[in-house]
This record gives structure tokens, sequence and C-alpha cells, in this order.
């Protein structure tokens, strides 16, 4: 009986920081996603802006509903539901965003942080 009562409390903690990581991870592609130009995803084939704002911002809305949402306790997790969100955020992060960027730039892809090389 002692030892739930220390372990839920660091257990709700530990589930706590890592929704708030997933929340970040799902904000940041959103952020990411809205940032960058409607043709720069289509020249790259990487579906349309639509598609990629539509995952991105459905994800961040699982996080914050995950997060946040009515659970009773402060933390209500949406198990498979959350899974989902922070894959698609981090497959947007992983695969699209590095895509649209080169694509955003112009010029040519050996270009180095200070300059051509």
């Amino acid at each position: 009986m002692d030892g739930e009562l220390i372990i839920r409390p660091v257990e709700q903690a530990v589930f706590f920081i890592l929704g708030l990581v997933a929340l970040g991870l799902e904000l940041w592609a959103l952020v990411d996603c809205v940032r960058h130009r409607a043709n720069a995803f289509e020249a790259t084939g990487k579906r349309t802006k639509a598609f990629w704002l539509a995952l991105t911002g459905g994800a961040t809305l699982v996080g914050v509903i995950s997060l946040f949402g009515a659970g009773g306790g402060i933390v209500s997790t949406l198990g498979l539901f959350g899974l989902a969100a922070v894959v698609a955020a981090s497959v947007y992060l992983a695969d699209v965003r590095p895509a649209v960027k080169d694509a955003g730039r112009g010029g040519s892809r050996n270009a180095g942080p200070y300059g051509p090389w």
C-alpha cells in the first residue's frame, strides 16, 4: 500500500513529461509546416501542404487532448492515437522537412552554411 503512494506520483510525472515532449514535437512539426511555401511540397513530391497541415494539426490536437484531456487525472493518454500522432510528426520532421527546406532555398543542394563549396 505504501509503495503505491510513492510510485503513482512518479509515474504520473514521467507520463506528463513524456506528454510535454510529444506535444513539443507535434507543435514544432505544425509550425514548421506552416512556414514553408505550398509549391515547395509539390516540387519535392511530398504530397501537398494542405495534407501535411491536416496531419500535423491533427497530431497536435491529439497531443493536446492526451495531455490535458478529460480523463479524471492530469494525464489522459489516448494510447494508440497518441503514438500515431508522434509518428506522424516525426515522419514530417525526418522526411518532409529536409526536402521542403532544400527546395525552398532555390539554389544548388551542395551549398554549405557559409555558401557553396
